[in-house]
């Protein structure tokens, strides 16, 4: 059972709701001396999440030439991630910017939140080494994510 969020606090998010589930093993050497998962490995779970929203099996969000980079990322530890098993991978598209995409993010494990994230991506261009615009069919690959 789920504690209720302190008051004036918004409730922790449930896997149903992102549009995009995903997953990765906890590996028993993501685990630090206190037992569980250390917490720079977190940010590797978000990046397996993000990774198959923008780069899997048949689909590219960023046009050939130009790829997406993180130009914030704010990190909410929720509870311990403990090995072995699974952790959980929820994500979905908060907002479409000129050049950025906002994506939140939830970790879980056995059902329950144990991280939060919001994410902001910059679609890069590798030749002016600045933020370009997002074309329309990525804009309109995105926002199926939403």
């Amino acid at each position: 059972m789920t504690a209720a969020p302190p008051p004036g606090k918004a409730p922790l998010p449930t896997l149903d709701d992102f549009p995009l589930k995903s997953f990765d093993t906890i590996r028993f050497g993501d685990t630090d001396r206190q037992g569980h998962v250390n917490n720079a490995v977190f940010s590797s779970y978000l990046e397996t999440g993000r990774s198959q929203m923008l780069i899997g099996p048949g689909h590219r969000a960023a046009p050939d030439g130009f790829s997406f980079v993180i130009v914030r990322l704010v990190l909410d530890y929720r509870a311990e991630i403990t090995w072995p098993g699974t952790v959980e991978i929820g994500s979905r598209v908060s907002n479409l910017g000129r050049s950025s995409v906002g994506i939140v993010q939830g970790l879980f494990q056995d059902g329950a939140c144990v991280a939060t994230a919001d994410t902001v991506l910059v679609l890069f261009d590798p030749v002016s080494r600045r933020a370009a615009e997002l074309p329309p069919d990525s804009r309109a690959f995105l926002s199926r994510y939403m």
